[in-house]
């Protein structure tokens, strides 16, 4: 196994500690100096020590998201490449996620090895299937609400005005899991 200095440095944010673990351990296997952390305040400051080769961060933590950090680890290095992870998958999210810079965009559960593919993937795939049928009307409106969420900057209140939905009743939706398509 190489020496820690010979092999790319990959930044792997996570709330979730077992998942964090488990997944440093099997991303070391395959070759990565991984440096961990548990937020985007941590994962900033050793960025800005070491700014990562990789990074592979969940989107949704507590305190600030792993959008933000996108952006900050693309204003340290440019180069590096990101993958987004996330529970919560939403088009919205997605799209933002890309913008910002990162290189791909992945729902939980994904296993290290389409981790590593997808840190790799440098070009788009047009042979990807388009689906057949249309989103569920309970997908259009999880879609529809993280739309307005980022839109929002995901302020909670705006988003439930701007939905003309109260409050509490928004803050219940978004804390269930979004639903599969």
């Amino acid at each position: 196994m190489l020496p820690d200095s010979d092999r790319p440095s990959l930044l792997l944010v996570d709330d979730d500690p077992v998942f964090r673990s488990v997944l440093a351990r099997a991303l070391t296997r395959r070759g990565y100096a991984v440096a961990s952390a548990c937020d985007v305040a941590e994962a900033l400051e050793m960025a800005t020590a070491q700014p990562p080769e990789y990074a592979v961060l969940d989107l949704k933590m507590p305190g600030e998201s792993g959008l933000v950090l996108i952006e900050r680890l693309m204003e340290l290095d440019p180069g590096t490449r990101i993958v987004m992870l996330t529970g919560y998958a939403s088009i919205a999210t997605a799209v933002e996620a890309i913008k910002l810079g990162a290189t791909h965009y992945l729902a939980k559960p994904a296993d290290a090895d389409e981790i590593v593919a997808a840190l790799d993937r440098i070009e788009g795939d047009a042979s990807t299937p388009v689906s057949d049928s249309p989103l569920t009307v309970d997908r259009l409106e999880w879609e529809h609400i993280q739309k307005v969420l980022a839109e929002n900057q995901g302020n909670i209140s705006a988003t439930a005005r701007a939905l003309k939905m109260h409050r509490r009743t928004l803050q219940r939706k978004l804390s269930k899991r979004p639903v599969r398509e």
